[in-house]
């Protein structure tokens, strides 16, 4: 009796065929078992997370401390990294210098300063001590602060301060402005009096320090801001001329006591913030200081 068998040493098409397929379905197997798939389910101490490519996070670290401190100017490249500064400083002074004379050259560049200072000086005087301020010439200068000696300020790492930089400023230039007006005397009966003073002032120095905060990323308004400490040089030249017949000329109780008020406004308003574009606005900027300064002054809305 013949036997029937589905191998033989000498197979057919049939049964190569069949072989081949489980070859193939074998194989398709043990690539998925060992390539793609997992016995066991992942610890949870080590998730499966593609984190990129590996570096040497102390070698960028180091790297990346390298490039700050060319940027920020410290060590011996400190004097150098300043030069672009007071290359841009002197541009921005130019800048407002120009269109403060509305870009006209001469004498009519002149005439429009004149007229702006006037129109300033006259909105901040107090009205009931002084006549009318009229401004009889400016020089705006020919020249703009020069910024030196950088250096970053050591902050106290167990607190959440913002890294500063502090720079030594200094300015000295022909900056100058002539008026005339009057001082009203009240006594003994309102308006009583008035001295008529002549003044030429001039800018002779000023030095100062300077300290430079960075804005705050977590703040609502974030804000550069800019300080001027109060132990800062200012040295005024001033002539002047008092009285309509008798003339009293350069009284030194006048120097000390112009010098004295510019040095008062200057400490008073020693603290400017440079509003960033496109994340607050100055009114926003003005408020939270309002707050800061007052809380009782914040309305709750609940």
């Amino acid at each position: 009796m013949g036997a029937n068998y589905i191998f033989s040493l000498t197979p057919t098409f049939t049964q190569g065929l069949v072989f081949g397929q489980l070859s193939i379905l074998v194989l398709l197997i043990l690539i998925l078992k060992y390539l793609f798939l997992e016995s066991e389910p992942p610890s949870s101490a080590s998730p499966l997370a593609y984190s990129g490519p590996s570096f040497d996070r102390e070698r960028v670290s180091k790297s990346r401390t390298s490039v700050d401190d060319t940027v920020l100017g410290s060590g011996k490249d400190g004097a150098e990294s300043t030069a672009w500064f007071n290359l841009l400083l002197r541009q921005v002074v130019k800048t407002y210098r120009s269109k403060l004379r509305n870009d006209l050259p001469g004498p009519d560049g002149d005439e429009v300063a004149r007229r702006r200072i006037e129109r300033f000086a006259n909105s901040i005087r107090p009205q009931s001590f002084v006549d009318p301020i009229h401004i009889l010439s400016v020089d705006l200068g020919s020249s703009a602060p020069r910024i030196s000696n950088t250096r970053i300020k050591e902050r106290n790492p167990d607190t959440t301060e913002l890294d500063q930089a502090v720079f030594d400023m200094n300015y000295t230039d022909t900056l100058s402005v002539s008026l005339s007006t009057s001082v009203l005397f009240h006594y003994p009966i309102p308006y009583f009096v008035r001295l008529p003073i002549t003044l030429n002032v001039s800018l002779s120095l000023f030095s100062s320090s300077v300290l430079l905060t960075p804005p705050d990323p977590l703040s609502t308004n974030p804000t550069l801001t800019i300080t001027l400490p109060p132990t800062f040089t200012l040295e005024l030249k001033t002539t002047s001329l008092m009285g309509r017949h008798a003339k009293l000329a350069d009284v030194p109780k006048l120097h000390e006591m112009i010098q004295a008020q510019v040095r008062r406004v200057l400490a008073e308003r020693g603290t400017w913030k440079v509003v960033m574009p496109w994340v607050a606005t100055v009114e926003e900027v003005k408020e939270e200081l309002v707050r800061e300064e007052d809380p009782a002054l914040v309305v709750d809305d609940s």
